[in-house]
């Protein structure tokens, strides 16, 4: 049988403030980045000290690991930046040295656009060579993701609702993009693409992220209302999708609601859209409005996320399993 591993990839992120001009330019593939750009991003993680993002991941991949041990699949995870170290490209050459021969390929973001799942799939593949690759184009819809964030979700909700003597409306978030890179490419450009991502039309990012948090709420009934917002928008690049976090809080202000809890649903772990995002920015401005917000813990070790991700990789390695056998898996 042949040699089979796992790979997770995240966006990757900087040890120091001083990197970030290198890893800026990673992220928007060498463009010029303006200077005032640069420094905001700069005072950011300085107010935060530094993003745990890439310790966590591999806390996330080591835990997954043990699952699929547990599951009686003992095979190795990797973890792969796209930003910063360890790179994709790396890692995989690292797999191939370690022999590896085909490998379920995860993206720490479930409910990644066609583009940004373009970008690391591309990524993988440039280095795979021989390796085979099974890629999960999404997972949104995970009942073990759901299960996840509504945990965290509970546990803020109860200690609030004891606080303020009744239960506490949330407000999910997810990571915004450029409007751009949602809509369906121009005919002429798509057929001349190489098929990175299954179906025609709209990218399905913006449903994706707000099926999430119909699923995380449904699991949690006692929360009296909520909202859907996406934050972290560019300065750059045009128009981004919204609405906004912060006029979502005007919003909500003007309802008279004076404490919410904020709970973004795109991430997986704490890092800087989160850490100095919500906990400073997005805070300071629902003081600003006379509304207290909180939100729940991050996902980061948690083990039922662990046990997503496990199923994930556990249904693509059967799928190569499969296919190298020659058996045809019958469509979900």
């Amino acid at each position: 049988m042949a040699k089979q591993g796992v790979l997770l990839l995240a966006h990757g992120t900087p040890e120091t403030v001083e990197q970030i001009p290198e890893y800026l330019r990673n992220v928007v593939s060498g463009r010029p980045m303006p200077q005032h750009v640069v420094e905001e991003i700069q005072h950011r993680y300085s107010l935060i000290g530094r993003s745990p993002l890439t310790d966590i991941t591999r806390e996330q991949g080591r835990l997954v690991e043990e699952e699929l041990a547990a599951m009686g699949q003992p095979v190795p995870v990797y973890i792969g930046m796209r930003n910063w170290r360890p790179y994709i490209p790396d890692v995989v050459k690292q797999m191939r040295s370690d022999r590896v021969e085909a490998a379920a390929v995860i993206c720490l973001a479930p409910q990644n656009s066609r583009t940004s799942v373009g970008l690391y799939k591309r990524a993988v593949q440039a280095e795979a060579g021989s390796v085979r690759i099974d890629f999960t184009e999404g997972w949104a819809s995970h009942p073990l993701l759901a299960d996840a964030f509504a945990e965290r979700l509970r546990a803020a909700q109860t200690k609030l609702t004891a606080e303020t003597g009744a239960p506490v409306p949330v407000l999910f978030t997810a990571h915004s993009v450029p409007t751009r890179t949602i809509q369906p490419p121009p005919a002429a450009e798509a057929a001349s693409q190489p098929r990175l991502w299954p179906g025609e039309g709209a990218d399905p990012y913006a449903d994706d992220a707000r099926r999430t948090a119909e699923l995380v709420a449904a699991r949690v009934p006692e929360i009296p209302k909520w909202w859907f917002a996406f934050q972290s928008q560019g300065a750059s690049g045009g128009p981004w999708i919204g609405p906004t976090v912060e006029e979502t809080l005007d919003s909500i202000a003007a309802e008279g609601v004076k404490t919410v809890l904020l709970q973004p649903i795109g991430f997986l772990c704490d890092h800087v859209e989160i850490l100095y995002d919500v906990d400073i920015a997005f805070r300071e401005h629902g003081t600003n409005l006379g509304i207290r917000l909180e939100r729940p813990e991050s996902l980061n070790a948690s083990i039922t996320l662990a046990r997503a991700i496990a199923d994930l990789a556990a249904q693509g390695l059967a799928r190569l399993d499969a296919a190298s056998s020659g058996i045809s898996e019958p469509k979900e």
